[in-house]
């Protein structure tokens, strides 16, 4: 991995939008993912295919998938919590997927119903099925900064689940502050612990700013060699499971922040903005990056 070039996964069309009240119509989350494609994103989490009886926003993946535009270079992405969900994924086309453990058992018991050692059995008929069909699997860890259930988590248990994801063959492993109580302090703490066991090119960061601490996070992780950091459009999106928590990182601060730092992201910064703008604007409020409304003072 060059170390003067970062990815941003962007995570707005799923993380950011699958809480929103009501249906969207697909024709604006078609938009929303050509857009971030268009402004340079080369990895979209595009949709979910988890029970819609859980997320209902995310009842349409399929119908995503076959609509959008597909944009040459461009990872289009999706969750997939189960092997059912790994074969609806895979007949829509995307391109990658991800699966999602905890690092807290509490969290996991009521964001996916079993174990953290049950999550992970789920997961290998998913990886089984993924390896036959030349898919590349993505893990992400909740939790690993903070539970709000447990509170304080122990960076031991980060880099036990990040090992087991790993192990069962995933190719990285996002990690998730999901309430965003993490400060740079406890995620240098955390990645001295993790990056002693892996490499840097298999992690990624996937910040919350809840409590106005994610750019400083991130800085803190690419200080120690992360380059692959998720973040959402606009800042769209929380956690239904995690009571309070609320607002992902956006994009384009996060592009902000990494150009500010000479490293090369790709993203044409204006593009982006106005995609987050458009989405907003939608969705009835102003957008959640503060660069973007800098930009659009006036």
């Amino acid at each position: 991995m060059s170390d003067d070039r970062a990815t941003l996964i962007e995570v707005g069309p799923r993380d950011g939008l699958q809480n929103e009240p009501g249906e969207l119509p697909l024709a604006v989350k078609q938009r929303l993912v050509e857009d971030l494609a268009d402004a340079g994103l080369t990895v979209i989490e595009t949709g979910s295919f988890v029970n819609p009886k859980w997320i209902p926003q995310m009842a349409d993946s399929e119908a995503l998938f076959a609509a959008i535009a597909r944009r040459a270079g461009v990872r289009y992405t999706a969750l997939t919590p189960n092997l059912r969900g790994f074969e609806r994924a895979l007949a829509a086309g995307a391109d990658e997927v991800a699966v999602f453990a905890a690092a807290s058992e509490q969290f996991s018991q009521k964001n996916i119903n079993c174990s953290i050692a049950e999550s992970l059995e789920r997961f290998r008929p998913v990886m089984a099925a993924a390896a036959e069909a030349g898919i590349p699997v993505r893990g992400y860890v909740s939790c690993v900064l903070g539970c709000p259930y447990e509170g304080a988590v122990a960076p031991a248990a980060v880099a036990k689940v990040t090992g087991d994801l790993l192990e069962l063959g995933c190719f990285e492993v996002s990690l998730g502050d999901t309430i965003g109580v993490g400060t740079a302090g406890s995620m240098r703490a955390l990645l001295a612990e993790l990056l002693g066991a892996f490499d840097a090119a298999r992690l990624a960061v996937h910040c919350h700013d809840t409590y106005g601490q994610a750019l400083a996070n991130i800085l803190a992780a690419v200080d120690q060699g992360i380059r692959r950091i998720d973040a959402s459009v606009a800042g769209l999106g929380g956690c239904p499971y995690a009571p309070g928590a609320s607002g992902n990182v956006a994009t384009e601060d996060v592009v902000y922040l990494l150009e500010g730092l000479g490293l090369d992201t790709g993203v044409n910064l204006d593009r982006l903005i106005a995609a987050g703008n458009r989405i907003s604007e939608f969705l009835g409020r102003p957008s959640g990056s503060k660069v973007a409304r800098a930009r659009s003072a006036g």
